[in-house]
């Protein structure tokens, strides 16, 4: 099945090596990733930054375990924001956490195999239902990988936002009793990693718009006004590659509805 096409290409995402090097700090502040050294991976984090997100899987599974980091963003960047079928989508992410599981195995000391593991799970748990998901054990895998990724890699923003996305979701399906005492949720921890995420990254619409979607799960009309601030400034970040676009258009799509 062909992948469908990011939809806002640009020439400004467009790197050459020496540009994306040259960018690669300000790109990679939400996953500090390490610049690659093999010419291939180089090429796949290019098609990646364009929004070729298939190419990008392509030249990084190609690359083998080396190649996962990249392969396995794009993945997940393409199947939450352009993968219109669910059961497509569900299985994109289950894909990734089993090459995860791999990579852990392989590359004990890399948090991108933890991060891209909870991801996925998190990810395919909203699309089965987090109640279901907690109810397979999903979300203590999501949580120990969340872990050990800010354990290995305490800068790392996107694990600060995906462990406040974790809090967030358990608290609103299950309680903050039951979620407390039985996964270790609790809303005011959720906030703070999202406002640990915006002080690593304060350019990222992700950590914005998902601050901003956690507080009016939570807290609804109470924090309106904060919400929808939020929103705004996701809406008005500067996006330099196809991921950051994809998460600044879906920020303006809230503010519409």
């Amino acid at each position: 099945m062909a992948w469908t096409q990011f939809p806002y290409p640009d020439d400004a995402y467009v790197y050459t090596p020496q540009t994306l090097e040259a960018a690669w700090k300000r790109l990679h502040t939400g996953d500090v990733e390490v610049f690659p050294q093999q010419d291939r991976l180089v090429q796949a984090w290019i098609a990646f930054h364009a929004g070729d997100f298939e190419r990008a899987v392509k030249l990084g599974l190609a690359a083998g375990v080396p190649g996962y980091a990249v392969a396995h963003k794009a993945t997940c960047v393409y199947a939450t924001h352009l993968e219109l079928d669910q059961g497509r989508r569900l299985a994109l992410y289950e894909e990734v956490a089993e090459r995860c599981e791999r990579q852990q195995q392989e590359q004990p000391d890399n948090p991108a195999g933890f991060y891209w593991h909870a991801y996925s799970l998190g990810r395919y748990a909203l699309g089965i239902s987090v109640v279901k998901a907690l109810a397979q054990g999903l979300g203590a895998k999501v949580r120990n990988s969340l872990n050990r990724t800010v354990t290995l890699a305490p800068l790392h923003a996107e694990a600060h936002v995906a462990f406040g996305i974790y809090h967030t979701e358990i608290i609103d399906k299950v309680g903050s009793m039951i979620g407390n005492l039985t996964y270790g949720a609790s809303k005011d921890d959720g906030y703070q990693h999202f406002k640990t995420a915006l002080a690593l990254n304060p350019t990222s619409a992700l950590a914005h718009s998902e601050y901003g979607r956690a507080l009016n799960m939570l807290d609804g009309k109470k924090k309106l006004a904060e919400v929808l601030a939020l929103y705004g400034k996701a809406a008005d970040c500067v996006a330099l590659d196809a991921k950051e676009r994809l998460e600044v258009e879906a920020a303006i799509d809230e503010l519409k509805e």
